[in-house]
């Protein structure tokens, strides 16, 4: 017996060679339909949305807890075809080329509706995938008939968050820290060292410059060792849960005892590394360097700086002009005070 509804499928219109959105971009794209028969359809919709979640559970003796937390960004959603009696006050019903509604008795064959959503300008996290939580942009189409279960389809898109200009030149601001120790038992003398970087914020991929100078007045000779590392954090239920990671660690060249070096070495920010988020109440992605003297027979003086993970300039790119050529008409949609959520 063949099927009333064969196919309902969403997908979207890439912009760039990335396939990456940004705030303020347009995301046009397609809902397609097939259908084997006539059919009366009560609603066919589609929607763009953003939401943060985490989740993971803990056992405490024979309980397990479940931690879970939502954060929405914003829900919008466009109609192609919707329920008169249906009790939305407030919602965005499109209309085709010819400026007519859709037809809610739909025919046999292949139908394609055009859809087009602008990404908000407010700052939002992008999107992120984790141990314990995810940050996730969709779209999503549904379609409702009269006594039948809903048909859905989705499909995600990488939303990568545009640079705040102010906070761009605050985390060009320059970084110092110090660190001395006094040997004890197996080493005798005292090392220190000064370590600076040129700023705060780095992009993918850029080298990060730093300007160490060692005193090693000690009776060994020591080897200043760079480690950058991931902190994900995830928050619920007043609870918090940490995953790091070791990203890039590598050894600059050996101090010689009772020798001082000005040491300079340029560690690469991993291409892949995702960015930085630090907007989400729920998901924190942070990174730091940690810089240290190894010292045979002795603990490590340490110095952490944390440093923030820009998107690989030209990632979050300025929002393009509207095309009709992507196959929506900006007139072909009736607006009734749409609303975010």
């Amino acid at each position: 017996m063949n099927s009333t509804v064969k196919k309902l499928d969403v997908t979207y219109n890439p912009i760039n060679e990335r396939n990456t959105f940004t705030n303020g971009d347009f995301v046009t794209g397609q809902v397609t339909l097939e259908m084997g028969k006539d059919c009366q359809i009560d609603s066919l919709f589609v929607k763009l949305k953003a939401k943060a979640e985490v989740m993971w559970t803990e056992r405490h003796g024979q309980t397990t807890v479940v931690y879970h937390s939502k954060e929405k960004y914003f829900t919008m959603k466009q109609y192609f075809i919707r329920n008169q009696k249906a009790k939305e006050p407030h919602y965005v019903q499109l209309i085709n080329h010819t400026t007519e509604s859709y037809p809610s008795v739909v025919a046999p064959g292949i139908h394609v509706y055009p859809f087009c959503f602008q990404i908000p300008l407010q700052g939002i996290p992008s999107s992120f995938k984790g141990a314990d939580g995810k940050i996730v942009f969709s779209l999503e189409a549904e379609l409702s008939r009269s006594m039948r279960i809903d048909k859905k389809s989705s499909v995600t898109i990488n939303f990568v968050e545009k640079p705040d200009p102010n906070a761009l030149t605050r985390l060009m601001t320059p970084q110092q820290g110090s660190k001395d120790k006094k040997m004890h038992v197996f080493t005798s003398g005292s090392v220190a060292m000064d370590v600076r970087l040129e700023k705060s914020g780095f992009y993918q991929g850029e080298g990060i410059k730093v300007v160490s100078v060692i005193q090693n007045n000690s009776s060994r000779e020591i080897k200043p060792k760079y480690c950058i590392y991931r902190k994900h954090s995830f928050f619920a239920k007043g609870k918090r849960r940490v995953h790091t990671k070791d990203l890039i660690k590598e050894v600059g060249a050996p101090i010689p005892e009772n020798t001082s070096d000005t040491v300079k070495q340029d560690i690469i920010v991993p291409h892949d590394a995702v960015p930085s988020i630090l907007n989400c109440n729920i998901i924190k992605a942070e990174y730091r360097l940690r810089v240290y003297l190894d010292v045979k027979y002795a603990s490590n003086p340490t110095i952490k700086f944390d440093i923030i993970i820009l998107p690989a300039q030209g990632s979050a790119h300025a929002p393009p002009p509207y095309s009709a050529a992507a196959g929506f008409e900006p007139e072909a949609f009736v607006q009734h005070l749409p609303r975010m959520v």
